[in-house]
Parts: C-alpha cells; sequence; structure tokens
C-alpha cells in the first residue's frame, strides 16, 4: 500500500489518501491531530448530532426477533376475502430469512498426486491421505465442467427451483466419453494457422466468432516480412546428431526412472539390488518400446481395445475375473431380477427399513426395495393395480432418510394432483404443475413431466439435491406429441441422480431398459411381473347373457361359440318373426355411428340439451326412428345394469371412446337409482361442500346441476369435457364407492387410481384422432386393467358389448391375451430443444440425437463397426505399380465409369441410326476383348442386309499383341493356300472353336467376297500388330466421319501382305494429327439427331473416347489386371468410408431434419452464423405453450402492441387451443385484423420450413398451431362476462374452456418473461394484466386434492 503525503483540512482534520490491492482500490486513513499549545484549537469545527438513540442488548434481541424469528405474511395478499385463490408465490421472496449468504473467497480442497509421489504414512492398509490446499473460488470455477452437483456456482435463490435461461444446464449423465466434452475451439487455433498469419506478417484474430468488434491491440498490426531460414550444419551431421541423443535426457525417461525406483523403493531391497532390478525394468520396458515402435501407440492401443471389445456388451468371465478397468463397458446395462435369494432373506438384507408397511409385500416390491437400498436405478413393470406405487413411496423414504430429494413425474396433471393428495400425510410433499406452486422447497416433489424438463434446461439449483427421480406410466413414451419429453428428460438428467421407472408390462422392457443403462452408462435393474393381485375374466354381454371367453390370461373359445349360438338362434326367430334387427350400434362397427352422432350433435344449442337430447344410436337418419333408438339403448344398459346387480358386480367403469357418447348413455338412463338414502344424503353432503367454494351463478351451471341429479342416483360421468372440479367430485365420489355405474373415456384408466368391481366396454373400436382403428392389446389391458379391487374382489370381472353382432375369434384374442404394445421411439427435435442446447458448448445436439431411443440399435451397434473398421484399416495396402512410370490407372478409370453413363444411350440410340455409314472403308472405334478398352479400326466387309445375324469384318490396330514368329506365318499360309475357302457363319450357328470354312470357290468381283483367313486374323505391319475379326453393331463405340481406301479382295481373299501394310499406314497417317482417333459424325449433320440432351450427351461420349485413347493405359497389356486390383481398393476404400460414414453424425436418422431446422433459425434471426443464440433465440427458449416460432415472431413483430390486454390474451388462446372443430367465433373488426396477421405469420413460416426442405405444409402448419374457436370466449370471459354467458357462445365443452384458459395464464408468464428479456415494459405490464383479467371465479378454483373438501 502506497500513501500520498499529509493532507491538511480544517482545524487540522488531517487524513491521508492510499492506493490498496491490484486493482488500486482508494483509500481514506484520518490521521491524528498534531498537539498544540492551545488544545481548544484541536476541536473541530461541529460535532453531528447521533441519528438513533443507543443500542442496549434488549434493544438488539427485540429487533432480531421481530426480523427474523417472527415471519409474516403480507395481509394484503392473505386476507380473507381471497380465500380459494390460487396465486403465483415466490416463497423463497416471501422468506424473511435471508437465504442467499456471500460465498467464501477461498476453499480447501485435497490435492492429487502421483500414485509413485503418495505417502501412506506407514498405515497397515496402506490407504493413502492426500493433502489439502487452500484454492480461490474463482481458479476452482473457471473452466470446470458441469458433470455433477459441483463445481458449478449456485444461482440466485428466486431461480432455485424453476432455474433461468441465464443459467448452465447441469452436464447429462453419460456423457463422460462424449468427443465434446473438451471446449470446441476454431479450426485455426489449433492448426496454428493464426500463428503462422501474424509471423508471416499477416493481421492478427482480434474478432471473436459472432461479435462485431474485437480487441485493440494497438501497434500490432499487419506488416510485411520474410524469413530466412537456415539449417545449422552441426546439426546436419549424423554423428552429431546421434551423440546429442545420447547425451538428451527426456521427460518420459526421467518419469520411468522415477517410478522404477519408487517400486524398488517400496520393495525394500537393499541398494545394489534396487539398482539392479531397475536397471532390468528399464532394459524391458525400452525392449517392449522397440518391438512395438512399427504401430502407432494411439492406434494400436485402440486396435486391441476394438479387437477384445465384445459387439453386444455383455460382459465375459475372464473379463469378470480379472476386473479390468474396461469391464464397464463390456458389461449388460439392463439386468434381469428374478433372485429367489433376496426374497428368502429381504428382512436380513434390509434390517432397517426406510418405510414400514401394513401389509406383506409382494416379491417384485420387495426386490426393487433391496436395489433401491443399493442406490441402483430400477425399471419395474407390472399390471395396473398391482402395486408400483409402493416402490415410488420407498424411494421418496429413502429420500427423506438422507436429507435428499425425490421427484414423481406423471403425464397427467391429475395424477400429480391425486398423489399429492395420497403422499400428504406421509411424506413432505410438494406440487408444481404448470399453474399451481405449492411448497417448492419440500423434499419430495410431485410435477408433471414438462416441469422437470425446463428445469433441467434452465439449470435449476434444486436438480443438485434430487437422488430419485420416479417416472410413473412410462408406457406413455408411445404418445405422439408427448412422448418425447420422456427422452429428453431421461437423457437430461445428470449422474448422480437414480431412475425408478414404473410401467404397465410391456413386451420390450429389457430394450427400453438396456437404452437408459447405455445411455445413463449405468445398470438398470429391470424387475418384471406378469402375476395380476386380483384375476380377471373376460365375458361377452349379448342379449342379457354373459358369456365367458378368456380366465387366467387363457382364451375359452367354448364360451365364444356359446354367444354365436345364442346369436343365430336369436337371428333366426327373428326373420321367422319378422320382428327386424336388433337396435343398436355394433361392436365392430359402431366407430362410425358414434362419429356421425358427433356430427349430428354438434351445435351451439344441444351442448345443455342433456336428457332433452335424442341421439341417434342407431345410425340412421330417420326421425322417427329417433326415439325407438333411445328407447333401446336404454333398455340395453338397463339390462346390463341389472345383470351386473343381481350378480354383486357393481360398482362398474363403462368406457365409452366419445365423450358425447358418456353423456348420452348417462341420460338416457333415466330411471335407475342405485343408491341408498345414506349414501344420497353423503353424496349432497359432498357436493355441497366442493362446490360451496363457487359462486352463486357458477353454482347453477347446466353441466354442475345435471352431474348432481346423476350423481345422487348412483351415476357419473367422466370426460374430458368436464368441468376440473366436477370431474374431482366424481372421482373423489367413485373411490369412496357411492357410485355405482361412470361412464367414461379411456383417460379415467390413465389419470386416476380408482378400481372398480368390473370394467365395460361400450365397443372394441376407437377414433384417434386420424381414423376409427381397433383397440390396441395395450390400451385395453390398460382399462380392463381397473376391474378387480386388492382386498375387496376375488376376481375382476370385464364385459365386452355386443349389439347386433359377435366380434371374430381373432380381434378377440387380439385385444385380450395378445402381445402389448412395445415402446416405440417418438423422439423429435424441436427449436426450443436445439435453442437450449446450442446456448451451451459442451452439449451438442449430436449428443442428443445419437442418446435417443430411436438411434439406440445403431448406437449399440457402433463398437462391432469400429472393431471392423479397424480390422479393415490394418489389412495390408495393394498397390499398383505401372510398368509405364506414374500409374495413371485411377484417372482413366474414372473416365471410364463416367463414360458408362452415357454409353447405353448412346450405342442404343444413336448407333442405331446410323448403320448405313458402316461401310467398308469406314474408319470406326470398336470395343476390345476387355470392356475398359477400344480400338481404332476400318470396316472390311459389311453383312448382308437379309442376314438374320449382322456381323462386320473389322480390321483393327492392336499395339500391344505381340509380335508374330515365322511358325505361325507359315502356318497362316498354309491355311490361305488350301484348297478349302473359309466364310463366317452367323454367331448364333457357330461353336466356340469352329472354324470358318467354305468349299466355294473365290472370284474377284464377285458378290460375294470370300474369306480365306481364320477369325481372328493376327498379324503384323508398318511395325503395328494388327486383327481382322467379326464385330456385332453393339461392339461398335464410334464412327469416325472419314474413310479411307482398302483393297477388299486383297485383305480377305488374297491375304496380301501388301494390302494390309497400306491399310495399317493409313490408319496410323490418321493418328499423326495429334489426335488418337479421328473426330467421330456429327449428330445434327450427319445423324440428324433432335433431341438435345441426347446430343449432348453424344458429344460427351466421343470426347471421353477421345481422352482415354490419349492415356498412356490405353493399349496397355495390364490394363485389365489393373483395372481389376483398382476396384478391389476402390471396394476397400468405399467400405472403410461406409464404416465411417455410419459411425459419424452424418448418419443419424434425423440429421436432415436438425440441418433444416437449423436453417430455419438462421433466416430468422434466433441464431447467427456461428450458431451462437441471439436475443430473438433467448426469448423463443421461453415459449412452451405455444408454437415457439410463431410466439417468437408476433412478439418480435409487435403483433400485441396496438391490442389492449384482453384483446391481446385473446388472441394468444389461439397458441394453446386444441379442438379442431368448433363453431366459428364472432370477433371484433380489431380482433379479426390481429386474427389475420397472425395467421399470415404462420403461413409465412410454414413456407420457410418447407423451402429449407423440412416436411411441412404452409396450410396444415399453420393449421394445426393457430386454433381461433375460444378467441371470442376468452375476449368476454377476460373483460368479465360470467362463465355461464361464455359458455353459450360456443359448442366447446365446459372442460375444455377452463383448460384452455388455465393454459393461456401459463402462456401470459412465458410472455411476460420474454418481455423482460426483449426489454419492452410495456407489453410486460399488459401480460400482467391480462393475466390477472382471466384468473377468477371456476376457472382458477382450487383442486380438491389440494385444498380438501
Amino acid at each position: 500500500m502506497r500513501y500520498m503525503d499529509r493532507i491538511v483540512a480544517a482545524n487540522e482534520l488531517a487524513f491521508r489518501v492510499g492506493f490498496s490491492g491490484h486493482s488500486g482500490h482508494l483509500r481514506l486513513e484520518p490521521l491524528p491531530p498534531n498537539e498544540r499549545e492551545n488544545p481548544l484549537k484541536a476541536l473541530p469545527d461541529f460535532i453531528i448530532p447521533p441519528a438513533f438513540p443507543p443500542e442496549t442488548t434488549e434493544s438488539v434481541k427485540q429487533y432480531l426477533e421481530e426480523k427474523y424469528l417472527s415471519p409474516e405474511l403480507d395481509p394484503n395478499e392473505f386476507s380473507p376475502e381471497k380465500d380459494g385463490r390460487q396465486w403465483d408465490i415466490d416463497w423463497f421472496d416471501k422468506a424473511k430469512v435471508h437465504l442467499e449468504p456471500s460465498l467464501p473467497r477461498s476453499v480447501v480442497v485435497p490435492t492429487w498426486e502421483l500414485p509413485f509421489r503418495r505417502s501412506r504414512k506407514g498405515t497397515a492398509q496402506e490407504i493413502w491421505e492426500p493433502n489439502s490446499v487452500q484454492v480461490e473460488v474463482s481458479e476452482l470455477m473457471e473452466g470446470t465442467q458441469d458433470s455433477g452437483p459441483l463445481p458449478r456456482m449456485p444461482g440466485p435463490a428466486k431461480d432455485f427451483v424453476r432455474g433461468s435461461i441465464n443459467n448452465r444446464p447441469f452436464r447429462p449423465g453419460g456423457l463422460q466419453d462424449s468427443q465434446y466434452s473438451e471446449r470446441t475451439l476454431p479450426v485455426g487455433a489449433c492448426n496454428g494457422d493464426w500463428v503462422r498469419e501474424i509471423l508471416d506478417g499477416g493481421p492478427p484474430q482480434v474478432i471473436p466468432p459472432s461479435f462485431k468488434r474485437g480487441l485493440d491491440l494497438g501497434g500490432l498490426k499487419a506488416y510485411s516480412s520474410s524469413w530466412k531460414i537456415t539449417m545449422d550444419q552441426s546439426l546436419v551431421k549424423s554423428s552429431s546428431n546421434e551423440k546429442l541423443m545420447g547425451l538428451s535426457v527426456q521427460f518420459d525417461d526421467l518419469f520411468k526412472k522415477a517410478w522404477v525406483g519408487d517400486v524398488t523403493e517400496e520393495l525394500g531391497g537393499d541398494d545394489s539390488q534396487s539398482e539392479g532390478e531397475s536397471v532390468k525394468m528399464v532394459a524391458a520396458i525400452e525392449e517392449e518400446k522397440h518391438l512395438s515402435s512399427s504401430i502407432p501407440e494411439t492406434e494400436s492401443s485402440l486396435l486391441d481395445e476394438i479387437l477384445l471389445a465384445d459387439p453386444d456388451g455383455s460382459a465375459s468371465k475372464s473379463n469378470e475375473a480379472s476386473g479390468t478397468s474396461g469391464q464397464q463397458h463390456k458389461e449388460a446395462w439392463a439386468v434381469s431380477g428374478g433372485s429367489e435369494e433376496i426374497i428368502d432373506h429381504f428382512y436380513e438384507l434390509v434390517p432397517d427399513l426406510a418405510l414400514d408397511f401394513p401389509f406383506e409385500l409382494d416379491k417384485f416390491q420387495k426386490e426393487a426395495i433391496y436395489y433401491l437400498e443399493k442406490g441402483d436405478s430400477v425399471f419395474v413393470a407390472a399390471h395396473t393395480s398391482a402395486g408400483k406405487t409402493v416402490v415410488a413411496e420407498y424411494a421418496f423414504a429413502l429420500a427423506t432418510k438422507h436429507c435428499t430429494r425425490a421427484v414423481y413425474t406423471a403425464p397427467i396433471k391429475t395424477i400429480s394432483n391425486q398423489k399429492y393428495r395420497d403422499f400428504c400425510g406421509k411424506f413432505d410433499v410438494g406440487l408444481l404443475t404448470g399453474d399451481v406452486s405449492l411448497r417448492p422447497e419440500a423434499s419430495c416433489l410431485i410435477m408433471t413431466t414438462e416441469i422437470l424438463r425446463s428445469m433441467l434446461y434452465r439449470g435449476a439449483d434444486i436438480i443438485r439435491d434430487i437422488e430419485w427421480v420416479i417416472f410413473d406410466e412410462v408406457h406413455y413414451v408411445n404418445d405422439v406429441e408427448r412422448g418425447v419429453v420422456w427422452e429428453e428428460v431421461i437423457i437430461m438428467l445428470p449422474r448422480h441422480v437414480n431412475i425408478v421407472l414404473l410401467s404397465a408390462t410391456v413386451p420390450n422392457t429389457m430394450e427400453f431398459a438396456d437404452w437408459i443403462g447405455r445411455t445413463k452408462q449405468k445398470k438398470i435393474r429391470v424387475i418384471w411381473t406378469s402375476k395380476r393381485p386380483v384375476p380377471l375374466e373376460h365375458c361377452l354381454f349379448y342379449s342379457g347373457e354373459l358369456y365367458n371367453i378368456c380366465e387366467n390370461e387363457t382364451f375359452v373359445p367354448q364360451g365364444l361359440k356359446a354367444a354365436k349360438d345364442a346369436y343365430k338362434k336369436k337371428n333366426s326367430s327373428a326373420v321367422g318373426g319378422g320382428s327386424g334387427t336388433y337396435l343398436g350400434s355394433a361392436a365392430p362397427h359402431g366407430g362410425a355411428r358414434v362419429q356421425q352422432r358427433e356430427n349430428h350433435s354438434r351445435g351451439k344449442q344441444q351442448k345443455h340439451s342433456g336428457a332433452h337430447s335424442g341421439g341417434n344410436f342407431s345410425g340412421s337418419g330417420v326421425n322417427q326412428n329417433n326415439w325407438g333408438s333411445r328407447r333401446s339403448e336404454a333398455s340395453l344398459w338397463l339390462l346390463l345394469v341389472n345383470k351386473l346387480l343381481k350378480k354383486s358386480l357393481l360398482p362398474v367403469v363403462i368406457f365409452c371412446f366419445s365423450k358425447n357418447r358418456c353423456d348420452k348413455s348417462a341420460d338416457n338412463m333415466t330411471g335407475t337409482d342405485l343408491t341408498s338414502s345414506s349414501e344420497k344424503s353423503e353424496i349432497r353432503v359432498f357436493c355441497d361442500k366442493a362446490f360451496s367454494r363457487l359462486k352463486g351463478s357458477d353454482r347453477n351451471l347446466p353441466q354442475v346441476v345435471r352431474v348432481q341429479n346423476l350423481l345422487r342416483r348412483g351415476i357419473g360421468v367422466h370426460h374430458a369435457g368436464l368441468l376440473p372440479i366436477v370431474k374431482e367430485v366424481v372421482e373423489m365420489l367413485f373411490c369412496r364407492g357411492v357410485i355405482k355405474v361412470l361412464f367414461s373415456t379411456e383417460t379415467f384408466a390413465m389419470g386416476v387410481n380408482a378400481p372398480a368391481r368390473t370394467v365395460v366396454f361400450d365397443t372394441l373400436r376407437k377414433f384417434d384422432g386420424k381414423e376409427f382403428r381397433q383397440l390396441l392389446p395395450g390400451e385395453y389391458t390398460q382399462m380392463a386393467g381397473r376391474a378387480g379391487r386388492r382386498g375387496l374382489d376375488k376376481i375382476g370381472t370385464v364385459v365386452i358389448m355386443c349389439r347386433d353382432e359377435i366380434p371374430e375369434e381373432r380381434d378377440l384374442r387380439h385385444v385380450t391375451v395378445g402381445s402389448a404394445t412395445r415402446l416405440e421411439s417418438q423422439f423429435r427435435l424441436t427449436y426450443t430443444m436445439i435453442l437450449h442446447l446450442l446456448r451451451v458448448e459442451e452439449l451438442k445436439v449430436e449428443d442428443m440425437l445419437k442418446r435417443s431411443f430411436a438411434e439406440f440399435h445403431a448406437q449399440k451397434k457402433l463398437p462391432e463397426k469400429q472393431r471392423l473398421l479397424m480390422v479393415k484399416l490394418a489389412q495390408p495396402t495393394k498397390t499398383i505399380d505401372c510398368i509405364k512410370g506414374e500409374p495413371a490407372i485411377e484417372e482413366y478409370y474414372e473416365m471410364l465409369t463416367e463414360a458408362d453413363k452415357h454409353r447405353d444411350r448412346v450405342l442404343d440410340t444413336v448407333m442405331q441410326s446410323a448403320q448405313q455409314f458402316l461401310l467398308p472403308g469406314r474408319v470406326v472405334v470398336i470395343k476390345s476383348e476387355i470392356a475398359q478398352d477400344h480400338l481404332l479400326g476400318v470396316v472390311l466387309k459389311a453383312p448382308f442386309a437379309a442376314a438374320t445375324t449382322k456381323q462386320y469384318i473389322v480390321l483393327v490396330l492392336r499395339p500391344e499383341l505381340p509380335s508374330y514368329s515365322a511358325s505361325d506365318k507359315s502356318l497362316e499360309k498354309e491355311n490361305s493356300n488350301s484348297q478349302q475357302g473359309y466364310y463366317i457363319a452367323p454367331k448364333s450357328k457357330r461353336g466356340l472353336d469352329e472354324d470358318y470354312f467354305t468349299i466355294a470357290g473365290s472370284r474377284k468381283g464377285s458378290s460375294t467376297t470370300n474369306i480365306n483367313i481364320k477369325l481372328p486374323h493376327h498379324g503384323s505391319a508398318a511395325g503395328v500388330n494388327y486383327e481382322v475379326r467379326g464385330v456385332e453393331h453393339r461392339e461398335f463405340l464410334s464412327i469416325c466421319n472419314c474413310k479411307i481406301k482398302i483393297d477388299q479382295f486383297g485383305l480377305l481373299e488374297a491375304v496380301s501382305n501388301a494390302a494390309y501394310s497400306k491399310t495399317v499406314q493409313q490408319l496410323l497417317d490418321l493418328k499423326s494429327n495429334g489426335n488418337k482417333y479421328p473426330p467421330a459424325l456429327d449428330p445434327l449433320k450427319d445423324l440428324k439427331l433432335k433431341d438435345v440432351d441426347l446430343v449432348e450427351s453424344y458429344h460427351t461420349w466421343n470426347s471421353l473416347l477421345q481422352r482415354m485413347s490419349e492415356s498412356k493405359c490405353h493399349g496397355c497389356t495390364k490394363l485389365q489386371e489393373h483395372i481389376i486390383l483398382l476396384k478391389e481398393i476402390n471396394k476397400h476404400r468405399e467400405e472403410v468410408n461406409a464404416l465411417k460414414y455410419q459411425m459419424s453424425d452424418e448418419a443419424l436418422q434425423q440429421m436432415p431434419d436438425f440441418q433444416g431446422r437449423i436453417d430455419v433459425l438462421k433466416e430468422i434471426g434466433c441464431i447467427d452464423a456461428d450458431l451462437v443464440v441471439q436475443i430473438k433465440g433467448r426469448v423463443a427458449c421461453e415459449m412452451n405453450s405455444g408454437e415457439e416460432l410463431i410466439c417468437t415472431e408476433c412478439l418480435f413483430e409487435n403483433q400485441l402492441d396496438d391490442l389492449e390486454p384482453e384483446e391481446a390474451v385473446a388472441l394468444m388462446s389461439a397458441l394453446v387451443f386444441q379442438q379442431k372443430n368448433t363453431s366459428e367465433p364472432t370477433l371484433t373488426s380489431k380482433l379479426a385484423q390481429a386474427k389475420k396477421r397472425l395467421y399470415n405469420t404462420a403461413i409465412r413460416l410454414g413456407e420457410l420450413q418447407a423451402q429449407f426442405k423440412l416436411p411441412i405444409s404452409p396450410e396444415e402448419y399453420a393449421q394445426e398451431n393457430l386454433k381461433f374457436g375460444l378467441v371470442e370466449v376468452v375476449y368476454e370471459w377476460a373483460k368479465g362476462t360470467p362463465f355461464s354467458d361464455i359458455c353459450e357462445l360456443t359448442d366447446v365443452p365446459e372442460g375444455l374452456i377452463v383448460r384452455t384458459i388455465v393454459r393461456l395464464d401459463e402462456t401470459c408468464r412465458e410472455f411476460r418473461n420474454a418481455a423482460a428479456i426483449m426489454g419492452n415494459s410495456a407489453l410486460y405490464k399488459k401480460m400482467e394484466t391480462a393475466s390477472t383479467a382471466i384468473k377468477r371465479d371456476i376457472v382458477f378454483a382450487a383442486s380438491l386434492y389440494i385444498t380438501g373438501v
């Protein structure tokens, strides 16, 4: 610290100023005054009076108690008038205790030492005790990887649960060996190009990627320079090199000697012995190094590792015994359970249970608890109502015992609310959904899977504390829309989090568990049981009787036969009596009628008609039959209920696959009363308490009144169209057992844990949003599993309704005893996923794609492919030795391959039309015996016009043929002087070795020239070898535009050497002008071709022939051999490249989709050219409830600025509303204009995505993501219109209206956060106002599961 000189103020108030620290902070230090003779002058000019009274012990204690020990809630927010309303409460901001203590500047951490440097302090077990050092926190946090709960710095307390867009996600487990674990550096920084540019006088790199401006390096500018490279003469001599190498000491040698010395020192020998052993060890290491020097170190080690790897991932016995370091990569990740020793000795293995159960645990429950105690991840697959929740409860208990956290995720909000109620009395539970946040500081959290995904992407610090994540209803991964969320969460979970998966029985449980294990690099214990706690029997209900068709998972064909016999008997009697057909919808054909009924009943005035509206149950459009159809349907349900009542099979859940069907079926049972007086009283009291939280007008809603009337008679309705509070009332009363008959859609089987005595299927067909189809076995099993109450029923009954047909045996077998639906990946890329992953350098989108369930099998085969690749790379490389110098065979082969593309078209079309030019004397280019070569020749004789096989006699130059000996010439002369003349027979009529001959004499100038040579005829003239042979028209490759004079008689009949010499010389003269071949016939003038593409192919073909003839490979004797060898080399190279491609990221199935989406994000400005996320991309990351691109463009185009809060929230409803077909809303002119503007934005985005090759139709994209059916309803609701009035504005059910408005509140929060990122304060306030306007009354009534009744 440096101080300045003394500074004197008034009356000697002296002080001095100093600089402290590296940053140069100013420090003011008062100094004592100098003593003087007069002490009065030393007093200051004035004295400030005290601002506060002096503190005492009592006052300090009172302040601390009031400030920190007496937390109070805001009386304005928590007033009695606001009872029953839900708030967004930040519990950490409301807490009076400061939760953000200042972080320490330094911490004490252990230091890692090399093994031979460690001191064990003479302990018996030789346990190494590391030393500790003090390290600055800033140094500890710099450059670290987020591989677990540490070492990332904690964020602010307000983002502890939900996280922040500014946080880095925790590093997912299983990515430790990823090639992207290191920070990605530019290529120029890695290979030294940037440094080389500076040394060569170029400019330095001052602008980082995606930055607009860079550093100012002052005088470091570009300058011209030249470097002279010289070599030290002393280093050139080999002798001096050897001396230097002998005297040099390498670091590896020092390390090796130190390690050897340390080992010998531990062995405890004397100095001479240690020295001798160390010398031997060093010599052995040197010898091993010398032997392995022929193979590169990294390549050989990689080759050994891959060759020893087991492709199927299972560990061998030898590896298990040896305990090698690579064992974890070779063992199976999914381990099947079923050990009887665990069951028999369970209480010995787990003596101190974290949670006691009042009943005896099943085998699979004991096994799962044992593995949970060991800290393993488990996958439990069991039937519905088998007791899988016990495993989840024990994971909660372990988290409570270990002072950690556990997260329970469910696909449906109803399950989350119900589990919150079930677990509240046992554990410290909190609830996090889209609209509710209760006790987020609890140790056991229940949330939807989307909330957990958001926490993982936003790097919430609460993830540090999570020990268990429980996934319930894992088979929901097959859902097309939301199944991808499960895969994302499983991939993104950090490695310190253990996983508990609960699923219904699926056939590929081991496969799915193996994928999770390989993805997370941890074992998954698979516990599977097919045992049902309550066995099921399946029956057909036809004509008032039950026919048993399946018992104990075994199909009973006798029951089906009896039902068919009854059907035939009834039909025969009906035909004889003329009573007509039995009314009602048949099971196999009921779906179409359901759709027709829904279309028929669609309208604003029919939604609340209840029992006063007739249903067309028979499917006919005749009005006079409606009453009879309703009577028939009512009598059918009454017949079924009476049958079940007599057999004591109530309560019953009747699954109808239509909301309208459920309502009509319940309303038809007008005269049925199934409750006693005490049950009626219980229902009335319960309903009064539940609906008392609603205001007066909401209590008299048509749906509330109608459902209460049904409930008092023991009949209930449950589907998505009901109000949330009405659905909860029905669920709770059914669980109490007072509802005897419940008409429900299939969501009741998924979302509510409420078993019944009997389950009835109205039909075996359903509409899945696209088409009518048969029920899948998994869907049937899920719903049928609700039959049978554990502890109450010995057997559960499943009934299939039959009306005017009996289902086929094949269909019944398929749903009752068929295999369940396999777990299939529904993984797809979303823009939000891409943007979240692009925010972090260490995480790549390619990593997410490779670890998806869709790529599991391809990634599982990578070790085998890598081993095959290394084997192929280790094969000796074949080389081509050219006898003419540098090999040119590759260039020749490329030209040959290119020529093959045009050959067929040219030969088939052009050569057919050019046969009139093939006359004697025409110069041509023909094929050689090997297809890869071609020769120059001349036509000697054309075939007869009437000949069946047209064959030309052609003389070709063969420079590669060997010269003929004298014996060959004498043999040829003998043949020519023989009495028998030779002629060419048709190719189809001669054998392979047959001689050409004729007994006819030869006459010069006759119409038929005799051929007195044996074909093929070889010879030599003018120093060049030639050959005369027969050629078919397809062997001509090109017809030249020139002719030469030939002596046909001398060549073919007289066999004159002079004639051959003259002909060969003329062909050689054609080559003297520099071209190997003369020009070909002109395609336009000569051949009269009119097709432009054909003319272009013709020119290309002849150009390639000319270039090939100029190559030194043309005419080479080893051309065929080299081409075969080159094909083998190319085949080997292609196989290697194919394996490398299959192992690369480009081979991923969704890589083209990823590239297209990246281009779209670049085009709209969410990311820049360097894939850095811009502010627009950060806004898109906030959008989860609506389509992210449409929401982002809407905000950045300021489409909400000119709208009022009520109009803005009404327009935003189009982003979250899901029903397709609704009545057309009546909009104001301002809203209509805003609707058109938003729709045009969606069309533009759809066209942009289609432009970048994404499989998207702009119109379908806009219609799927924007549904304006509730714009008018939301607008009126935000203006304060009562709920009963807005229901009359549309035909959308009340439940969907409430669901849309609740989701709309979440969208308002997302838009508000986006406005904060954009800096748009006006939009921020507008979204707050809109959220307040819609949060009222029945829409945001508190859940009965949360608040109780």
